[in-house]
């Protein structure tokens, strides 16, 4: 899978209506504004007030859903799924949502973005209780705890589970006459609340809002839940310590530029990173590009600040298939040709300022410098968007350890010359919170900068700091 542009992914995506008659078509749209979260695979469960019906399987959205499995589900409300596997998860049992049938009473439907910390030592206890578990997922964690709790209603069941999770989490939760979202006492992941008519809509971004037409409401707190029912919509806490710390890579890179998150849109903030990146590291050039896509709005910015022109010069191919697998080095070269072309008549006998949202392990950084060069670029000059990347993340994103990460083993001078750059720079960590306008303490309106500084919002289990292990239960 060495074709893969980027070297950093994010998990999940979730889309939930209550309220609308056309709730699973509703949602397929809202999936497909959030595709850029997941391409593994895609899932519906949708009620009309007594049961609950799901399709999924692997795939794209597109290509999971046609309009017969739509006809074939239909009801008031649906939660939806988009999943990013990382290697060895990307199986049918674990796409979502999850639908756990009941013999006795009620049928319960989950979707989650984000990952589990504790999500082992929870596993472990539930096992020796009894459960059996029937997927890899840390998600189902949830299911079991739901039906172990001793409290009365359901919502308490839920705010009682909820509390004993560690670590990143955007919860749907649905039942036959409920709809629950909740965010984890962090925030780490996003999710806004919006309406559409009398419907309401629950996502991952503001992006699938704006797609379904929906109007956006607000975001949801940290240690909040949102119920939806056919009484309308009501807000409760399920936990009282919460400090904001919204992932600062949501801004870099995973999130949709057109997305607002806390108010903050993500293009602006891009274009902001890439000012704050000329100013701190200006270099002599003749044309700044970026890397499709997500680092567009950066090398615009950078372009602006540092009135060098800004050009398209790397195409981005959208019909190569979205994992090119070939068995030999020659072969998986020509994937990455495919995917990304230098255009000639753009870099050549220029000097080229190349930006790029991130290095994670330096070998698609490569990759295209060797491609602006060979289309004749007498420079390449790389400027990043975020700041080394030198600790694992474990709240979401497929670098669980230390040694996938080339910043936490190598100086940035020694990265330079690996991936054949004339110069490197990385905008610094304050730089990158300056341009984004919020705070990194973690306290209110903070971010998550672990990823860089190692200073986790969570506790992170000791097998897991060690970096010994890789999370193998991601959503």
């Amino acid at each position: 899978m060495l074709a893969e542009i980027k070297g950093l992914n994010e998990e999940c995506g979730v889309f939930g209506i209550w309220g609308h008659q056309d709730s699973a078509l509703v949602t397929y749209y809202g999936l497909h504004a959030l595709q850029h979260r997941g391409q593994e695979g895609a899932g519906i469960v949708v009620t009309d007030g007594n049961d609950l019906n799901s399709h999924k399987g692997l795939g794209l959205v597109t290509e999971v859903f046609r309009t017969e499995e739509l006809e074939h589900i239909k009801g008031k409300a649906a939660i939806g799924h988009v999943r990013y596997a990382t290697s060895g998860g990307g199986e049918e049992k674990n796409v979502q949502p999850f639908l756990f049938r009941s013999y006795s009473d009620y049928d319960v439907a989950l979707a989650h973005n984000g990952n589990l910390v504790n999500a082992k030592q929870l596993k472990e206890e539930l096992e020796i209780e009894g459960s059996i578990f029937q997927s890899s997922s840390d998600t189902e964690v949830l299911a079991h705890l739901l039906r172990r709790s001793k409290a009365e209603s359901f919502i308490e069941k839920v705010k009682m589970s909820l509390n004993k999770l560690e670590g990143a989490y955007a919860y749907l939760i649905m039942r036959d006459n409920m709809l629950v979202a909740a965010s984890d006492p962090n925030g780490l992941r996003p999710l806004s609340l919006g309406k559409l008519g009398e419907a309401y809509v629950i996502a991952s971004e503001t992006c699938a809002l704006d797609v379904v037409g929906a109007d956006w409401i607000r975001d949801i707190d940290p240690g909040e839940l949102v119920i939806l029912s056919d009484e309308g919509v009501r807000f409760e806490r399920f936990s009282e310590t919460c400090n904001r710390a919204m992932c600062a890579m949501e801004y870099v890179y995973f999130s949709r530029p057109d997305s607002v998150i806390d108010g903050i849109n993500v293009h602006a903030a891009r274009k902001q990173i890439g000012k704050k990146l000329a100013v701190e590291f200006p270099v002599a050039a003749d044309v700044i590009i970026g890397v499709p896509d997500s680092s567009i709005s950066a090398a615009i910015g950078y372009a602006e600040q540092s009135n060098i022109p800004y050009e398209i010069g790397l195409i981005k191919n959208r019909y190569v298939a979205r994992t090119f697998i070939q068995p030999t080095q020659e072969l998986r070269e020509q994937g990455v040709k495919m995917k990304l072309s230098p255009v000639r008549s753009i870099v050549e006998g220029k000097r080229v300022v190349m930006v790029d949202d991130s290095i994670v392990r330096g070998t698609t950084s490569k990759r295209i410098v060797n491609l602006l060069r060979g289309a004749g670029a007498t420079e390449v000059h790389v400027r990043i968007g975020a700041p080394p990347i030198t600790h694992p993340c474990f709240y979401g994103i497929d670098t669980s350890t230390r040694e996938e990460l080339i910043a936490a083993t190598h100086s940035k001078e020694a990265i330079k010359e690996l991936i054949g750059a004339d110069s490197l720079e990385f905008v610094t960590e304050n730089g990158l919170i300056d341009s984004i306008g919020r705070t990194c303490i973690y306290g209110e309106n903070s971010l998550c900068t672990a990823c860089f500084n190692g200073k986790y919002p969570t506790e992170v289990y000791e097998e897991i700091n060690e970096g010994n292990n890789r999370l193998t239960a991601k959503c």
